[in-house]
């Protein structure tokens, strides 16, 4: 009872003497070396997790539909040794397997009927291809008529290539010129069909391009040469490798193909760009804890003569050192819990904080251009490119999140505990001389 009663009293004297040496100088002045510190953890925090939550937003905008609509999260490429029904059935008993949707792929070139012409993919799906593919149905956004891919003769285009052929719901378009094999032809007026929907993602590479129509459309139209592929979807796409190795594993010839691959440039583009944004947390961090450091050693040898008379009224050096660490640790986990609010905050309603700046900025610009030149300033207006900004949305990421805030709490408590190693340098003697 008395060991618990001693170390009770040692911390709360500790507290009160680190919490006095980061209010009040040597001077007796209000000291503003331990604001400073939490301000920059805070900002630091704050910044940080803003930009990896609006780059984790720009990231699965288009990670996500290219994944669900062009990629799927495996594509098997079954072989003649490959019985079909077995590989269905085989995927079908994996409880991480989702869905399994076959699929005709072909490149045309498509033309509506005012004359205009353009390339696109054309696909071939299954009609109940949404109600197969949960993924699927989330990414694809029906704009106008249905997803009907009933009939033969239907096809569903994405929006910016509808608006590229100039045609709506109703109209016919033609595939031109179709790849395929030697019994396709190349050019012909035949290969007409009826747009019975248009639909938007956001992929503008998608939208652009990809028109769907049926599996009975890619029998007649593609040739007899023409492969069945397997688009497998995942419950959780990371888990894309330990997926295609039990399939190969079971099915030896069939090619397997990963997500990860299909668009191998594109996703690391992506992964060196977050690789990147981690990197500058790291060296943010590095520079806040060198500052706080050098503020701390300078802390250190202007209270000398306090931490001497502390060792002389009983304090031991360790007891003396934990006055420093606890100042550093309490700097930066009160910025780190403030930084983290501030950037959840702001990630949450960046929309609104975009549209903000943007009437903020018009407003500034409208008054600077009133004050030196009144007759330009009905010429004005406000930038639009802040709405497209704000169309970006953020995602959080509980797990970045925390190693944010981690950083900002041991970068300081680092710095303290480094700094504060030369404590005890000046005898009581020499305390007492000096006084």
């Amino acid at each position: 009872m008395r060991t618990r009663k001693s170390s009770f009293s040692s911390l709360r004297w500790i507290f009160e003497v680190s919490g006095r040496f980061a209010r009040i100088d040597r001077a007796g002045r209000s000291a503003v070396t331990t604001l400073l510190a939490t301000l920059g953890i805070c900002f630091g925090v704050m910044t940080l997790i803003v930009v990896l939550s609006v780059m984790n937003g720009f990231q699965q905008t288009s990670v996500s539909p290219i994944m669900e609509i062009s990629s799927y999260h495996l594509r098997a490429v079954p072989d003649e040794l490959v019985s079909v029904p077995d590989l269905i059935d085989f995927c079908a008993q994996d409880k991480q397997i989702s869905a399994v949707v076959p699929f005709y792929e072909s490149e045309a070139l498509i033309a509506g009927r005012s004359g205009r012409q353009t390339a696109a993919l054309i696909r071939a799906l299954p009609a109940d291809v949404r109600s197969m593919d949960s993924g699927f149905a989330r990414e694809t956004h029906i704009l106008y008529g249905d997803f009907d891919l009933s009939s033969n003769d239907t096809i569903v285009l994405g929006v910016e290539l509808a608006r590229t052929l100039g045609v709506m719901v109703g109209d016919p378009v033609s595939l031109v010129a179709l790849s395929g094999g030697s019994d396709v032809s190349l050019i012909s007026s035949n290969r007409t069909f009826t747009v019975s929907g248009v639909f938007e993602c956001s992929y503008l590479d998608i939208n652009t391009s990809f028109a769907f129509v049926s599996v009975q459309a890619a029998e007649k139209y593609f040739g007899s040469s023409a492969r069945a592929l397997y688009g497998i979807k995942l419950d959780n796409p990371t888990d894309d490798i330990a997926a295609a190795g039990r399939i190969q594993a079971e099915f030896p010839t069939c090619a397997v193909q990963s997500w990860r691959e299909y668009n191998r440039s594109f996703f690391g583009t992506l992964r060196i760009e977050k690789n990147i944004l981690m990197l500058l947390v790291c060296i943010i961090f590095i520079v806040v804890g060198i500052n706080i450091y050098n503020g701390m050693r300078r802390l250190v040898l202007e209270r000398s003569s306090d931490i001497s008379i502390l060792s002389a009224l009983g304090g031991t050096r360790a007891e003396i050192r934990f006055i420093f660490i606890m100042r550093g640790f309490t700097s930066g986990f009160v910025g780190a819990l403030w930084g983290a609010f501030l950037g959840i905050l702001i990630s949450v309603n960046i929309h609104s904080i975009f549209i903000a700046a943007s009437y903020v900025m018009y407003g500034v610009q409208y008054l600077i251009t009133l004050i030196f030149s009144p007759e330009n300033a009905v010429f004005l207006s406000r930038n639009t490119m802040y709405d497209i900004y704000a169309e970006i949305p953020a995602r959080i990421v509980l797990k970045e999140v925390l190693m944010i805030v981690l950083f900002g709490i041991v970068s300081p408590l680092w710095a303290s505990w480094k700094a504060s190693g030369n404590v005890l340098k000046m005898s009581v003697a020499e305390v007492l001389h000096d006084e």
